[in-house]
């Protein structure tokens, strides 16, 4: 059975708050979870990882909104304003503590951003949620297939260099793989993969090369068969350029999640 064909009820916030129940965790979906047929792919993916684990979580479902990172990011500080107050006041209704993000940029600015407008929260990065509970003992992974498959790791910009999340990604692709490979600009000195800042929204500048492909470059120097991405704006740019450099059939770009998710034949 495969992951697309397993379905698994969400449980949503309203529809909680309307039975007086509360759940432990908001799981935030984001923009590109919501929309990216892509990446829809990797939030279910970790739906089933919940699941699976019996976490108490709910999602917004229609009453999530845009976090106003990308507006911030482009100049536009009062659209911010407004979207990150809106999503304050919602989360105040649900009493909303502790928040769940597979978005690097909807992580970074909910944790370093919103308390400046009042939004104070916990606000965990999915992958050191999965790393916390592979310490307690609850996931463990079969490690069937992927097992020695060469798998390279490209660090988002938002988790990386801005929230210093570094250890978590490499842990978990370790227990699944023992064959991770690293490209030789990794970690603190990774280079972008080009959509940071708002650039996902606009057109390429002038220059020689666009950041993308540098960074595709990278990826396939390493000689492996999956590049593991925790990001939407990363899996949107590296697909990409794996496709500028035909190679989408023999090198794929999956998100963290998934390559669990398929270890635990979810």
């Amino acid at each position: 059975m495969t992951m697309e064909t397993i379905k698994v009820e969400v449980p949503v916030m309203a529809d909680l708050s309307a039975r007086g129940e509360k759940p432990e965790y908001l799981f935030w979906v984001g923009c590109a979870g919501a929309f990216d047929d892509r990446y829809k792919k990797v939030v279910r993916a970790f739906v089933k990882i919940l699941t699976h684990l019996k976490i108490n979580y709910a999602v917004l479902g229609k009453e999530e909104s845009c976090t106003g990172d990308p507006a911030r990011r482009a100049g536009n500080e009062m659209l911010y304003q407004m979207q990150a107050m809106q999503n304050i006041e919602l989360f105040k209704s649900y009493e909303v503590k502790k928040i769940i993000t597979v978005c690097p940029h909807c992580y970074n600015i909910f944790k370093n951003e919103y308390p400046d407008l009042g939004g104070h929260y916990e606000v965990i990065n999915y992958l050191q949620f999965l790393e916390e509970q592979i310490d307690d003992g609850r996931l463990k992974f079969n490690s069937g297939s992927l097992n020695n498959v060469r798998v390279t790791y490209h660090d988002p910009c938002y988790l990386g260099r801005a929230n210093n999340v570094y250890h978590e990604p490499r842990k978990i692709l370790k227990l699944l793989t023992g064959n991770l490979v690293e490209m030789h600009r990794n970690k603190s000195f990774a280079l972008c993969c080009g959509a940071g800042g708002a650039q996902m929204f606009k057109e390429a500048e002038k220059g020689d090369k666009e950041v993308f492909m540098e960074r595709t470059e990278d990826a396939l120097k390493t000689g492996a068969s999956i590049i593991a991405t925790a990001c939407p704006f990363c899996m949107t740019m590296l697909t990409d350029g794996l496709k500028y450099k035909n190679k989408e059939e023999e090198i794929k770009n999956y998100d963290i999640a998934e390559l669990i998710a398929m270890d635990l034949d979810l």
